[in-house]
């Protein structure tokens, strides 16, 4: 048994009083949170003592949607201008030169550079599997780092040949695609509190895999209570391709398929229309909201004020490093705010500090999001949208998974005044700690399970012989 203390934090709750306490604090036993209040009420020992005076802390973010290999190809030049379809088009190529090296490699990439913006919780979409490489590679990579990984199967089946967008050399056949999501399941999915490992199954998008596959995925997903996940309404390309190809617009497509439900998300989801909404709503459907990536590939803005008001639950992901070109969730959510604004347009403005106590659940949202509303949707809200119960509050009997940032550095000086809203208005910087499961991942502002100077390096490595060719 272990236990770890944390002390004199501005300590941020998330919970249901959205509480926060200038000299806060956690007791931490076994990786669980056994207690959470003023120090004064918390035991004086334990053994590891960390004292945040002038930090603070808040729940760890969890990131709904990523794409961990493509950190081997950001910033390449002839998809820097493209749009969805012709940036795909332009990448296929190079990631079927990709193998199980390379797979390892770019989730520790990814995943360090989420510990480092206070994420402990990612889910990732691995959804093609070239020269041997299997997901059994990302979840030995992910181990290493000490995130919690919501190992998401991919596939594509849906080739040119067929109508699909992927070339027919980074697709699979559906048969190996169902054994091989069946063999994951078995020996890796972790249903209890505290799981490191869970495997969700996500047949890529509309566009590159058949009716079939999505239904037997669907079938098989509830056959072992796993989760549901792919890529829909992203842009007005596929809507216009669904509506040719299945005769449904995408989200009529996803209930033709049987995938709508309390154990499905959906990423991106920005064509959508008043009553699709009502639709997500009704059945409990999440939404991974993409700031960035939809911003990078000029895909549009997700409508997420509709969203919450008809009670949706919305997390945020940083999406691939190829459409973000970085895996800070921090920034994401800074993101997530501004881009608010500029979608709704200030309407008017609320001097409550504090986000409405039935925030999320549909009622008391304002026209302005503000910096505590966006943590929520990076905490609580991603929480709900993967189906974890165990993270996105401190709280007695939950994860102990946080982040602590120090606001004496000086791209927070002058905004002490109000800790929580600093850390999202004021320009992203690298955290000083993330704790996952009461164990260090970031300590100091380094990295403590992996050498960040030979990881660059091998994974420049690797991105410049996939781009050479």
């Amino acid at each position: 048994m272990s236990t770890l203390l944390i002390k004199n934090a501005y300590l941020v709750t998330m919970d249901d009083h959205q509480r926060e306490m200038p000299e806060g604090g956690l007791f931490i036993r076994d990786g669980f949170i056994e207690q959470v209040g003023q120090v004064s009420d918390l035991p004086r020992t334990a053994d590891e003592v960390l004292d945040l005076r002038g930090h603070v802390v808040l729940p760890g973010l969890v990131n709904t949607h990523h794409h961990f290999y493509q950190t081997l190809t950001r910033v390449v030049p002839p998809a820097q201008d493209a749009n969805l379809f012709n940036w795909l088009k332009t990448l296929y190529p190079i990631w079927a030169r990709m193998n199980g090296a390379d797979i390892f490699t770019s989730t520790q990439t990814a995943l360090a550079e989420l510990a480092l913006s206070g994420c402990t919780t990612a889910s990732d979409h691995l959804y093609l599997f070239p020269n041997g490489s299997k997901l059994d590679d990302e979840i030995a990579a992910a181990k290493i780092v000490g995130l919690r990984l919501q190992a998401s199967r991919g596939s594509m089946s849906l080739g040119e040949s067929k109508g699909g967008l992927p070339p027919d050399s980074v697709v699979e056949g559906e048969d190996s695609i169902l054994k091989d999501s069946q063999r994951l399941i078995q020996r890796y999915h972790d249903s209890k509190p505290g799981a490191f490992v869970q495997i969700v199954l996500a047949p890529c998008s509309p566009f590159s895999v058949t009716s079939d596959l999505m239904k037997q995925s669907a079938k098989l997903a509830r056959e072992y209570g796993v989760h549901l996940h792919t890529h829909l309404a992203e842009t007005e390309d596929e809507e216009q391709f669904c509506m040719k190809m299945f005769g449904h617009r995408p989200v009529g497509y996803m209930q033709e398929v049987d995938w709508v439900g309390e154990d499905v998300w959906f990423a991106h989801a920005v064509w959508v229309n008043d009553e699709e909404i009502k639709v997500f709503a009704k059945h409990h459907c999440g939404v991974a909201h993409c700031p960035t990536s939809n911003m990078r590939l000029a895909s549009g803005i997700a409508p997420i004020k509709e969203y919450r008001k008809a009670g949706v639950n919305v997390g945020l992901g940083v999406d691939g490093s190829a459409s973000n070109d970085g895996s800070h969730l921090l920034a994401e959510v800074r993101q997530a705010m501004l881009l608010s604004r500029v979608k709704e347009g200030i309407t008017g403005f609320s001097l409550t500090s504090n986000p409405s106590p039935n925030f999320g659940r549909g009622e008391g949202v304002r026209e302005l999001m503000t910096a505590r509303d966006a943590l929520y949707l990076g905490t609580r809200g991603g929480a709900a949208v993967i189906g974890r119960k165990d993270i996105g509050s401190l709280e007695i009997g939950k994860c102990a998974d946080f982040y602590a940032i120090n606001l004496n550095h000086l791209d927070y000086a002058g905004a002490q005044h109000d800790p929580v809203s600093a850390v999202v208005f004021c320009q992203p910087r690298k955290v000083d700690y993330t704790v996952v499961g009461g164990k260090f991942v970031v300590k100091e502002g380094q990295l403590v399970t992996v050498d960040e100077r030979k990881l660059v390096e091998q994974h420049n490595k690797a991105s410049k012989r996939l781009l050479i060719g």
